[in-house]
């Protein structure tokens, strides 16, 4: 984190909770700010913390501020809370990060202002361009990593988050080893297509991704050796598990969450989204990134709607 972000955000994020929650005044006639807005949005709203707003049902949770006109920081949240499906627990926790910890506002601006794709939605309903290839792909060498084939590429950025990761595993006595990384929407075809061959649709969608819907083809993916549940429990796994977002990599496919992410527990899949994002992950979102990448879709969708 830059020295500018380090000094400036703790004492503009206080600044702002003081103003959202210490002041009440009337807004003006414009709309929140573009590009993320949440700055502008949610100081041309008015007080979401005044006791005499009501209460409202967004996504089966209660929504202080909605009602009689209410704060417009307010009902874009609960808008955003319910079209990101996000569970009720889950979705509480947010709703009290926002009224009660004011760093909430400047670390979500700060994922909205990171490069669009770290934190780009790529899911089963959210597909990529057939002809989308990232711009600054570079091919990974063996250093402090090992690879499992020649010719993998990332994109820049990921690609150094690797190698800097790597460095403080084997630092550790740890050794990783990438199988997989960039895909183009055409090798992705090929490798679900096998799969459809190999195991049945239904069995291939679990386990891998349609051309357009892969993750890989961000050029921001690592699988990591070896690509099976076994990964999980090698010094590389638990390595990783314990270590990775503090680098800027998050698990795309945690256990136990097929349901919310379309695919099984891929415990050897880590997505690069920068170290802003991975901790907005953890702070927020319980590690889940799916959660998390809905979230910030939706609030984009929002303002640019």
């Amino acid at each position: 984190m830059s020295v500018f972000r380090l000094v400036f955000f703790p004492a503009a994020a206080l600044l702002v909770f003081l103003l959202l929650f210490s002041c009440s005044r009337p807004k003006p006639g414009g709309k929140g700010a573009e590009s993320g807005g949440v700055f502008f949005t949610a100081l041309d709203g008015e007080n979401p913390a005044n006791p005499e707003h009501g209460a409202g049902e967004a996504g089966g949770m209660e929504s202080s501020g909605v009602r009689d006109g209410g704060s417009e920081f307010a009902a874009k949240l609960s808008a955003v809370i319910r079209n990101a499906e996000l569970p009720g627990a889950l979705a509480g926790k947010i709703q009290s990060a926002s009224t009660e910890n004011p760093s909430f506002i400047f670390d979500l601006l700060i994922c909205l202002e990171d490069n669009r794709y770290l934190r780009e939605l790529v899911d089963k309903r959210h597909p990529l361009p057939q002809d989308y290839v990232p711009g600054d792909l570079v091919t990974l060498s063996e250093g402090s990593y090992r690879l499992g084939r020649a010719g993998l590429t990332l994109r820049r950025a990921a690609a150094a988050a690797l190698e800097e990761m790597a460095a403080a595993a084997r630092a550790d006595g740890v050794v990783l080893t990438v199988s997989s990384a960039y895909r183009s929407y055409d090798y992705q075809a090929t490798v679900y297509n096998r799969n459809v061959e190999e195991m049945g649709r239904e069995a291939a969608d679990r386990e891998s991704a349609r051309p357009g819907h892969s993750q890989h083809q961000l050029g921001l993916i690592v699988d990591f050796d070896p690509i099976d549940d076994s990964f999980a429990g090698t010094a590389a796994g638990r390595w990783v598990t314990a270590n990775a977002s503090s680098f800027g990599w998050s698990i795309s496919y945690p256990n136990g969450y097929e349901a919310v992410t379309g695919y099984r527990w891929e415990s050897w899949h880590y997505r690069y989204v920068g170290t802003d994002l991975a901790a907005f992950i953890d702070n927020y979102f319980d590690g889940i990134q799916q959660y998390a990448l809905r979230f910030l879709h939706e609030w984009a969708l929002y303002d640019n709607g």
